[in-house]
């Protein structure tokens, strides 16, 4: 509590930096044009290294208020045009008018294959080690945000299956819970089943941030390894984004994004998407008859029990520009699913009849205001409840094989576990931060995240069952306190501090009379509570060559499904510790030309991460689910890095690779006093060694001025590595090397407006593996149709 009450204190004397004393206003007005003096709404106009930023209205016209007199840099921007910087000087009382024009830029193909650093080049000047992808050159494939991530250095998505199967994802050794997602900077701890990673659309985003290792203080969550940003389009303007794609395995993908902003300032945003898939692939699988038990070896089937659909709606209404609020939105997310169930943890375990179903229904409220009360002083706010539900059903008592032949069992059982189990997890989520600009050199920050969970559930088939009335309660705040230094535009510096707590209850079983049957259950609590802190530096030695350092020491408390399990394939473990990691990162990026034809850009970083109470999966007793649980120590010493040219706008390509060593550091196990034989073993079921390769060539003005055609080539490897513990067994069970070819086709006409793309995923039809034995999807091919607008 004393810690708290330090971090808190901090905030107040943050805050009474407003103190200062302030001087004459200074007001920034003008208007942006195109070249062919179009007015331009929803360009953005922004003082570099400021908080003061706006987007032009309807009629082109921005207005910056109340800004401190001294020398800024302008900038515009607006998709689709080059960028304007403009030096600037404003003196005290001023009224200072700038009028900009902005050139068009010949608009790169938004193509599958075209992945790199986001033209948004702030975010890559960034102190922390930070990778950004422009989602907008991704949004004519069908893509969703997992497999765009997997293209990305340092980064591995895997998966059990096909379409909204069970995902794992890794960045630098660090994976599952480890790693933090955010929506527009608000932590998707509390979204559920229906609004997962790899079921959302490459088309919701604009831009997709990973922030490897030490993560800013304004994405305020209790991430060990690093965290992803999915940033949404923000623009004040209207717009209609809608897409519709086909392909093998009867799957179907929509997606529709569209906002409209009218010159009052009433905005309403609408996101809505589709995902179903039969998921009815091939694999190449040994079988046994349920009836004669005669064992068929390498049979190649179709998954039979695998089908999955999703639906999500997001809505919000509010208000923009207004003097109470530059941005105030009151919103819902809507969505449901459903999730047959085709193996358990390894693929030994076939069911048929088991299924899985959830839905969401989400409220939340966003605000934010620059200059609150006093210049340079913002704050955001946001709040949402999950009131959404999940159920588990599984009550047919049969046993299946891969030949989907069955026996059927009598009485009352199941497949893995009889079940109509139904709850909901109450999962709140409210998050502040707030930021005071002292002079453009020095800045403040406090950020606080308050996390809640109350899982309440019954199950029919066992209406008397006392153990569904056992309290699985969870509460998790995240305090933090950061100060930023901008040196000048070559060099800034940022520390930080963060309070970690949480508070559990639950309870545990025990037979209190020693007679079979007899169970009563005993409630317990636990806490948490830790300090952690970090800095991050980065220099510009030339204007085009960066270097970066940072460390943090961070703590990532047991997730819910970690503790309480989720009632599928992962079973609790309410005994897990916290986890701590000192994370080092130090990073170099450059970007040059030649004769302003051939450029290219290359980018490395160096890690170090030293984790204790690292939590990893195993498999539990029986082996049919996955547990997590804690390793004392473990370490990691990895590289990374990627290399892009492009020649001209007519060919690009790039290649990244990434390199982890992690080792189990625990030389004694707990209870023995020789040294475990498993001290520097690899992390066994972990990929150290993967990367990709992508290439693509551009026709443009192909068949009519304004279209472009677009061929292009992603490559997929990974290295392969061991399943269980290297020094543990004989015969060595590992996953095997994969090498995955994709290649797309992509025709755009009117600059973009119509698109149609085809693609060829796994060409080669290559036995791809992720997690133990499951094996993914075989060759497919997908065609996608999409329409886009912006005004």
């Amino acid at each position: 509590m004393q810690i708290s009450k330090i971090l808190h204190t901090g905030l107040l004397c943050a805050l009474s930096f407003v103190a200062f004393a302030q001087q004459a206003d200074v007001t920034l007005t003008g208007q942006v044009r195109s070249e062919e003096g179009e007015t331009l709404p929803g360009a953005s106009v922004s003082l570099k290294g400021t908080s003061h930023g706006t987007f032009t209205n309807a009629d082109g016209k921005y207005t910056l208020k109340d800004v401190r007199p001294g020398s800024y840099k302008l900038l515009v921007t607006f998709m689709g045009y080059q960028a304007q910087s403009k030096d600037i000087t404003l003196k005290a009382g001023d009224h200072f008018k700038h009028n900009a024009k902005l050139v068009s830029e010949t608009r790169e193909l938004e193509s599958v294959s075209v992945i790199g650093r986001t033209e948004t080049k702030e975010i890559n000047r960034q102190a922390y080690n930070v990778t950004a992808i422009d989602a907008k050159k991704l949004q004519n494939s069908t893509l969703d945000l997992s497999h765009a991530l997997d293209r990305v250095s340092g980064v591995r998505v895997r998966e059990s299956g096909g379409v909204g199967s069970n995902m794992n994802f890794s960045l630098n050794g660090f994976t599952g819970r480890q790693v933090k997602f955010f929506l527009d900077g608000v932590p998707m701890d509390n979204f559920g089943s229906s609004f997962q990673l790899n079921n959302i659309p490459i088309n919701l985003a604009e831009r997709v941030e990973v922030y490897k290792g030490v993560v800013p203080i304004w994405l305020g969550s209790d991430a060990l390894g690093g965290a992803v940003n999915i940033v949404t389009n923000t623009r004040q303007n209207s717009y209609l984004d809608a897409s519709y794609s086909y392909g093998s395995f009867n799957t179907h993908r929509t997606a529709i994004n569209a906002g409209y902003t009218a010159k009052n300032g009433f905005t309403a945003q609408l996101n809505a998407f589709q995902n179903y898939s039969d998921n009815n692939y091939w694999i190449t699988v040994d079988v046994a008859d349920v009836n004669t038990g005669e064992y068929f070896r390498n049979q190649r089937l179709r998954r039979f029990h695998d089908t999955y659909h999703n639906e999500t709606v997001i809505a919000n209404v509010g208000v923009v520009g207004k003097k109470f609020a530059d941005r105030l939105l009151l919103g819902i997310t809507l969505g449901k699913n459903k999730a047959e169930i085709q193996t358990g943890a390894r693929m030994v375990s076939v069911f048929g009849q088991w299924h899985r179903k959830g839905n969401i229904v989400m409220p939340s409220l966003k605000y934010q205001k620059k200059d609150l009360f006093v210049k340079g002083l913002n704050v955001n706010i946001s709040a949402n409840y999950n009131l959404g539900q999940e159920q588990n059903v599984d009550t047919v008592y049969r046993r299946y094989n891969w030949f989907q032949q069955f026996k059927q069992y009598e009485g009352k059982g199941s497949e893995r576990e009889r079940s109509l189990y139904k709850f909901r997890n109450n999962n709140g989520l409210a998050t502040a931060n707030v930021t005071y600009q002292i002079d453009p050199r020095h800045s403040v920050t406090i950020n606080n995240v308050l996390n809640t969970f109350n899982r309440k559930g019954r199950d029919e088939l066992f209406p008397e069952s006392a153990k569904y009335e056992q309290p699985r309660v969870n509460t998790k705040n995240v305090l933090g306190l950061g100060y930023k230094f901008d040196y000048s535009e070559r060099w800034n510096t940022s520390l930080f501090l963060k309070h970690f707590s949480q508070n559990n209850k639950f309870s545990v079983s025990y037979n209190p009379t020693g007679n079979w049957g007899d169970e009563a259950f005993m409630t317990q609590r636990n806490k948490f509570e830790k300090l952690g802190y970090g800095i991050a530096s980065t220099y510009f030695l030339f204007k085009n060559f960066q270097l970066k350092g940072s460390f943090e020491k961070s703590y990532r408390l047991p997730e819910t499904d970690e503790l309480f399990g989720d009632l599928l394939n992962l079973e609790g473990n309410i005994e897990l510790d916290p986890e701590t990691s000192y994370n080092y990162n130090l990073g170099f990026s450059y970007n040059g030309a030649i004769n302003r034809v051939h450029r290219f850009s290359v980018d490395a970083n160096v890690l170090y991460r030293d984790a204790q109470g690292f939590i990893r999966p195993r498999l539990n007793a029986n082996q049919t689910k996955q547990v997590m649980d804690n390793l004392a120590d473990v370490t990691n010493f990895g590289v990374d890095g990627e290399v892009r040219y492009s020649f001209r706008q007519l060919f690009t390509a790039g290649a990244n690779i990434t390199y982890q060593n992690l080792r189990n550091n625990t030389r004694f196990e707990e209870g023995y006093t020789t040294e475990s034989p498993l001290y520097r073993d690899r992390i066994p079921n972990m990929p150290f060694l993967f990367g990709n390769a992508d290439a693509a060539v551009f026709f443009k003005d192909l068949g009519k001025k304004g279209n472009t055609l677009t061929l292009g080539y992603n490559l997929l490897y990974v290295h392969a590595y061991y399943l269980y513990w290297p020094s543990l067994g004989s015969d060595k069970l590992d996953i095997p090397e994969q090498l995955s070819h994709d290649v797309n086709v992509v025709y755009a006409m009117a600059d973009g407006k119509y698109n149609v793309s085809l693609e060829c995923k796994n060409l080669l039809d290559a036995k791809l593996f992720d997690n133990f034995s499951l094996q993914k999807p075989s060759r497919g091919f997908y065609v996608k149709l999409r329409y886009f607008i912006s005004k």
